[in-house]
């Protein structure tokens, strides 16, 4: 992708744009005039998970809603700092399963690898805003002893790339570590996990296309979009590069309240998905992290939605609603549960 001009004349790289990213609520909303009211519950609300949105993000939002969807995504809200008793820190079970540091394996034959606490923008219904990042992330030290792990055992076929965000690490790191994974034999397929082709769509380079092009394993990409407007002239630029650089392209929601629990809203993003070349993979009931129960949809609403999704979209453009259990050995697909309505 082309880098975008500065003020100055000079090009933009994608970790300008990751370093310029907004971090003041105060800024955020005055770029979308948006009443001072909102600033001193946005400020304590950012005191316990910081505030960040990369311009490329924020100027998709519409200026003068407070309800944009876009914007709630990102926004810190007085509501987060409400108590409630069935929301942890780690609603997960990331802790139970981490097997050494930055080595997470949650479901046979696959590993996850927690690179980096880094991210381009903070979600604030993210189960990770609270994750140990500092002791617990793969660092340089513990990298080596990641892969050797993997190596060592020959049930795993999958290595998935998660964090934080994998693809704020520079393209030379991630060949690195890919060029280290396809030299186990047992290895067949490298996912990446990541909310930067959607939020940073200059971060999708030439190098890194090149890399899972050139990959002896199967690369499979999955991004994170909630709402069909997060798609710009730019991030489908970016997801195309993918989709001849990757295996598979598919994409993961959350189902959030004010952002994204219309079947208007779902149906909207399935299409523009589909419109990319991107299969609607999973739409995830809300993870029980603290700070987030302002998102939650009830369990009626949800399959109320979800069986009006069915009837208006084909199969193939229907996500799996499900939900993460700490301890589950799979995603639990919240639909198995779900009485259809009466004909």
């Amino acid at each position: 992708m082309k880098a975008r001009a500065t003020s100055s004349g000079s090009p933009e790289t994608w970790q300008t744009e990751l370093a310029t990213a907004v971090r003041d609520p105060e800024v955020l909303l005055g770029m979308l005039d948006l009443p001072a009211t909102l600033i001193p519950a946005a400020r304590r609300a950012a005191e316990l998970f910081p505030l960040r949105a990369p311009l490329a993000f924020v100027r998709r939002m519409q200026r003068g809603d407070a309800a944009d969807p876009l914007l709630l995504q990102v926004l810190p809200l007085g509501a987060e700092l409400a108590p409630h008793p069935d929301f942890s820190t780690d609603p997960v079970g990331d802790a139970a399963a981490t097997k050494a540091p930055g080595l997470i394996q949650k479901y046979e034959s696959r590993v996850l690898f927690v690179m980096t606490g880094a991210c381009a923008i903070h979600c604030r219904y993210c189960f990770r805003r609270n994750y140990p990042y500092s002791e617990s992330n793969l660092g340089s030290s513990r990298w080596e002893n990641a892969v050797s792990a993997v190596a060592n055992d020959p049930s795993v076929s999958e290595v998935i790339l998660s964090g934080g965000d994998p693809l704020t690490l520079p393209d030379e790191k991630l060949a690195r570590l890919i060029q280290q994974l396809e030299a186990i034999p047992h290895l067949k397929r490298l996912r990446i996990h990541s909310r930067l082709p959607v939020v940073l769509p200059s971060r999708v380079t030439t190098e890194l296309v090149e890399t899972l092009r050139a990959s002896r394993l199967t690369p499979v990409m999955v991004i994170h979009s909630n709402h069909a407007r997060e798609f710009d002239s730019e991030t489908r630029a970016a997801i195309s590069l993918l989709r001849h650089a990757t295996h598979s392209l598919l994409n993961q929601s959350v189902l959030l309240k004010g952002i994204n629990n219309s079947v208007t809203a779902l149906v909207d993003l399935s299409e523009a998905l589909f419109d990319l070349e991107v299969t609607p993979y999973y739409l995830h009931r809300l993870d029980r992290v603290a700070g987030s129960a302002h998102f939650e949809v009830s369990n009626d609403e949800a399959h109320r939605l979800y069986h009006e999704l069915q009837s208006r979209l084909p199969g193939y453009l229907v996500p799996r609603l499900v939900r993460e259990t700490a301890g589950r050995p799979y995603k639990t697909p919240d639909f198995a549960f779900i009485e259809p309505p009466p004909l």
